[in-house]
């Protein structure tokens, strides 16, 4: 509550209901009232005027709150956000600009609710950007039906909120998902689909790393025989060009040997393919054949 009225006001915690007809008894407040409290308090620093200037207008905090209900968060949490907009807007309020409190703190308490939505809605944030918290709130009431937008729309939709149509498609998409759990949850005997299941790190699991170099050592150990099995020219030929740095080229290979460069490269064909069946069941590149 950084910034804002260190004021006591009624509380959200217990009957929703009853804080609504607390509120409702507080009067609302004439013009030339709230004038008097506003200038009270700029001028005097006077708390009390500043606490009635609060409590007058916390039955309009509800009314934008409500306007959020469609966000799955307690209405009370956004009750209590909104009032802490509220009194920020009091803090800053001018009575000589000649605009009604309610007019001025309309936009404070919708950007305390809109950071509450934000930060609670999902584990992961889903709106970063201007564009993205602008699409966050108005994507909703902009689609004219349900289900997925067509092209046309995504463009309209772009228009009138004045985003790009990329942005637009990856808030549907991600208005449209949801969060999964890591684990599986205790009553449940299904861990198929859980990332649990699947997102296990096993680089340094013993077993995995020793059946890991055994396979390394046993790929090493029939490159060498397939090396062997071939003459010294393309013995050379493929380890100049393949197995060590800086690797030769054709041309390099060509003047060593006093060939051209094409038939250096016959070479090394005519080598990887004695070298591929002495190596049965494995490609040169170290995967599984097919």
């Amino acid at each position: 509550m950084a910034n804002a009225l260190n004021l006591q006001l009624p509380s959200t915690a217990g009957s929703f209901e009853t804080y609504i007809e607390a509120v409702s008894r507080f009067p609302l407040l004439t013009l030339e009232r709230e004038q008097e409290l506003a200038r009270r308090y700029r001028d005097e620093d006077d708390l009390d005027a500043a606490r009635e200037l609060v409590l007058s207008h916390l039955r309009f905090v509800v009314k934008v709150a409500r306007g959020y209900a469609g966000y799955g968060l307690a209405q009370g949490d956004l009750v209590q956000e909104g009032n802490i907009g509220l009194m920020k807007a009091v803090k800053r309020f001018d009575p000589d600009v000649g605009v009604r409190l309610v007019s001025f703190a309309v936009h404070w308490i919708k950007a305390e609710i809109h950071e509450f939505i934000l930060r609670n809605w999902r584990i992961v944030k889903v709106a970063t950007t201007k564009a993205q918290r602008k699409l966050f709130f108005n994507l909703r009431s902009a689609k004219k039906a349900l289900g997925w937008m067509g092209s046309s729309e995504v463009d309209a939709v772009a228009a009138e909120l004045g985003v790009d149509s990329r942005d637009v498609l990856t808030m549907e998409q991600r208005l449209s998902a949801h969060d999964v759990a890591f684990d599986v949850s205790p009553d449940s005997d299904d861990d198929t689909f859980v990332p649990a299941a699947y997102l296990e790190d096993q680089r340094f699991e013993p077993a995995a790393n020793l059946e890991r170099e055994e396979y390394d050592e046993l790929r090493l150990g029939r490159l060498g025989e397939a090396l062997e099995r071939l003459d010294d020219r393309s013995r050379d030929i493929v380890v100049s060009r393949w197995l060590t740095e800086p690797k030769a080229t054709l041309h390099d290979l060509a003047a060593r040997y006093g060939v051209s460069a094409e038939r250096i490269r016959q070479l090394e064909k005519n080598a990887f393919n004695k070298m591929k069946t002495s190596i049965p069941g494995e490609s040169l590149d170290g995967t599984d054949a097919a």
